[in-house]
């Protein structure tokens, strides 16, 4: 890993070389997360416009010379990242804005953001002669490497809360994952598969304590200032649950900032759900601590008590000068009829509320007509078809006659 320089912690500002730790700050714990740093003088002559342009590899793995593997693995042919973004047009005027983009990570090979970690995950594991992995989720980040893991051959366990969506679950067992359902939170699952990682050497593809995956969840920055023809948007809206991604997200930018590929950076809004905030509360106290609370939300991609990248997400918002909203479930799934009604993006209850955030966010007059907006959809709604079904009208069911029909339409 030549590109690495060294990796620091959030926490106390130690520094490491990548040989010295494999996931957490040996001092600070579990707390103490990793940043990941390069030779970013080297890089800078490769991390191009012009390299881009003669580049026809469109997945995250275009921009490699900035990401913590030497190469692409053969097994990984799936292609991640490089998803669409689509200009919202009648969005924008269920909004009252002007300018609203939709970048739709449910494009991923297992639906969801989460393939953009479990890419570089699955790399490194290989890159390092892991022969088993193993994850805690509330779902999209198990599936993701379930998939990812079963494309390279690479046995995987998994530790879910038994309440996770039944879409999610299948996912999981089709794919070949051992599959282990834990009767308690995420937060519970996490604790389980931690010590499960240190007692039997597995891989963890956890982005709360390994390092190296946000570096895959920060391309979705890459992509956007490309797919904007390097026009930095004045707010990207994304979900909180753990603080991975929108963590992820703003390390993308300052890295294209500090290369001199933009000329600014953009907000970040974080938007969590009113009953699984500890993110946001956190940001509103100006605390750099998180009170615990019980998690209760639909969305349960987000459903978290103890955000285990909350600092970074904290760094994120606060360098940023972002802001934050909470969100109750019934607006989520107001959210998920808006978007699907008003752009043809489903997305799963995590997925669609940062729209539920923009929309308050808007009717505060926090963000204005004027402003560009970009809104990252992290999952596909075909996740959590029960949310979904609870958000929509039941079916009208007629007999198989056209005077029938008549009666429910006249």
């Amino acid at each position: 890993m030549a590109k690495v320089e060294f990796l620091r912690c959030v926490k106390c500002g130690r520094e490491y070389s990548p040989k010295e730790v494999e996931y957490c700050c040996p001092s600070c714990g579990p707390e103490g997360t990793l940043d990941v740093l390069y030779d970013y003088s080297q890089i800078k002559l490769k991390f191009t416009k012009e390299a881009f342009i003669a580049d026809d590899e469109y997945s995250l793995w275009r921009y490699i010379n900035l990401l913590p593997v030497e190469r692409k693995p053969e097994l990984l042919n799936m292609q991640v990242g490089w998803t669409p973004l689509y200009k919202a047009q009648r969005l924008e005027k269920s909004l009252g804005l002007d300018a609203v983009y939709i970048k739709d990570d449910g494009r991923n090979p297992t639906a969801s953001f989460k393939d953009r970690a479990s890419a570089i995950g699955v790399a490194k594991a290989i890159e390092l002669d892991k022969q088993i992995m193993c994850a805690a989720s509330t779902g999209n980040a198990a599936s993701s490497l379930s998939g990812f893991a079963a494309c390279a051959g690479i046995p995987s366990y998994i530790f879910v809360p038994a309440t996770a969506p039944a879409a999610k679950i299948t996912q999981l067992l089709v794919y070949g994952a051992n599959v282990i359902l834990v009767d308690g939170t995420y937060d519970e699952a996490f604790e389980v598969c931690l010590k499960a990682s240190e007692e039997f050497g597995w891989y963890n593809r956890s982005c709360a304590i390994n390092p190296y995956l946000v570096e895959g969840k920060k391309t979705v920055a890459f992509e956007l200032m490309e797919q904007l023809k390097w026009e930095v948007p004045d707010w990207v809206v994304m979900s909180i649950g753990d603080g991975c991604c929108i963590s992820g997200a703003w390390k993308g930018f300052k890295e294209l900032y500090e290369l001199g590929l933009i000329n600014k950076l953009p907000r970040m809004l974080g938007v969590q759900a009113a009953m699984s905030n500890p993110v946001n509360r956190a940001f509103r106290e100006n605390k750099n601590s998180f009170d615990y609370i019980k998690p209760e939300t639909l969305a349960d991609s987000i459903s978290v008590g103890i955000p285990r990248n909350g600092l970074k997400a904290l760094r994120a918002l606060r360098e940023s000068q972002g802001d934050v909203v909470d969100v109750m479930d019934i607006e989520i799934l107001d959210a998920m009829k808006l978007m699907a009604r008003t752009t043809g993006v489903f997305g799963e209850p995590a997925g669609v509320t940062g729209l539920a955030g923009l929309r308050k966010a808007v009717n505060d007059n926090n963000i204005k007509l004027g402003e560009k907006v970009v809104l990252v959809v992290t999952g596909n709604g075909l996740k959590d078809v029960k949310s979904a079904m609870s958000a929509v009208n039941a079916p009208i069911t007629i007999q198989p006659n056209l005077e029938d029909l008549k009666k429910h339409l006249l």
